[in-house]
């Protein structure tokens, strides 16, 4: 039974490695047709995570080196944990319970993971881009959390991702109510900041801070944190997909419709990213804390009436 579990958390990790690096090339196709470029070949993801992984991995010698090496893959391991939980639920329809709880705590991890990783080199440049990572946190997160309330609120007050979907199963998708798309659209705002994409991209500013906390990386832990940030674009919208769209169906036209679904969250961040420039970190907090958190605490009071 263990080893099934375990051969069953390998293959949602490889499918979400695959789906993410595919997600990344489309990212970068996308962005460069905006840019009127041609954009990378199909398989350039995969061959800058492969090169990478043959590179030398230097530690920096006041740094604090174990968790230096730990940080990506602690972040790694939640975000093949979370893929095995959203998978489940949505392949299979089966969870534990308050299994959305768990799905909250473990998307803080990779930030968490990602301010250890950069704070331990000593860097500055690394350094600020930590407490960037940090103040972003704490700017999302909350907004993120009421996000995730309104499906929460109107499939009865269910924790459970699978019951989450059997409640849009019998009344429809969240997002077709007033609540669910003022959630919807703060969700796609919030996946912005925690993957760390324009207008966003604030504790990773090249032009600034150097790539901020993966500033001393490179080699195998570099391609770990890079199949991270491409595994989220795996992970996120297919949440997304489970809370606010009713899951999706394998079987006859159903295969298509999920692909539109999960496609087409991905290209409105890829819009997102590539129409907004990079705003500071002052009014980023005040976006999320005065005019987010607010209209979040609307769409659940809405939620609860019915809305």
């Amino acid at each position: 039974m263990i080893g099934m579990k375990l051969l069953s958390l390998a293959g949602f990790m490889a499918g979400a490695a695959i789906l993410g690096l595919v997600a990344g090339w489309v990212d970068r196709k996308v962005s460069a047709r905006v840019q009127y470029r041609v954009g990378p070949p199909f398989f350039q993801n995969f061959n800058d995570f492969f090169k990478l992984l043959g590179k030398e991995t230097i530690l920096v010698r006041d740094g604090v080196n174990w968790l230096f090496v730990a940080a990506p893959l602690a972040a790694f391991g939640m975000l093949s944990l979370l893929t095995a939980m959203i998978g489940t639920a949505l392949l299979f329809n089966r969870g534990f319970g308050g299994d959305l709880i768990v799905v909250m705590y473990l998307m803080m991890i990779y930030s968490v993971a990602l301010v250890i990783g950069g704070a331990s080199t000593g860097n500055v440049y690394a350094s600020v881009g930590a407490g960037r990572e940090i103040k972003l946190l704490l700017g999302d997160e909350l907004v993120f959390i009421l996000v995730c309330l309104v499906p929460v609120i109107q499939s009865g007050y269910a924790l459970r991702l699978e019951a989450i979907l059997a409640a849009q199963a019998a009344n429809g998708p969240v997002i077709l109510s007033p609540s669910g798309f003022i959630a919807f659209v703060l969700g796609l705002l919030c996946i912005q900041a925690k993957i760390a994409l324009p207008p966003f991209h604030i504790p990773e500013a090249e032009t600034e801070i150097v790539e901020g906390p993966l500033m001393e990386y490179g080699g195998p832990l570099l391609a770990f944190w890079k199949l991270n940030h491409h595994m989220m674009y795996a992970v996120y919208p297919l949440l997304l997909v489970l809370l606010f769209f009713g899951g999706f169906r394998l079987e006859g036209l159903g295969i298509l419709w999920a692909v539109l679904k999960y496609l087409g969250i991905v290209v409105l961040m890829i819009l997102i990213k590539n129409t907004n420039p990079r705003v500071r970190i002052d009014t980023a907090l005040r976006f999320f804390w005065k005019i987010a958190a607010p209209l979040g605490i609307l769409a659940m009071i809405l939620a609860v009436l019915g809305v």
